[in-house]
């Protein structure tokens, strides 16, 4: 009996740990998601004030 529960409580252990190995996959996918939405963002805006910049250098 004592092997049954010790064995059970394993299980337990590993599954807990399997759920907590993908949340922190998930956790990191949505970061990286979030990081590329960003740097995309900055690029875009970066590419416009220097756009901006040029215009306004061409019209003065």
């Amino acid at each position: 009996m004592l092997k049954r529960v010790k064995s059970k409580a394993e299980e337990q252990f590993a599954a807990i740990q399997k759920k907590d190995k993908q949340a922190l996959l998930d956790k990191e996918s949505a970061q990286d998601e979030r990081d590329t939405k960003i740097r995309r963002l900055k690029a875009l805006r970066l590419a416009k004030e220097a756009a901006d910049r040029k215009a306004a250098a061409a019209a003065s």
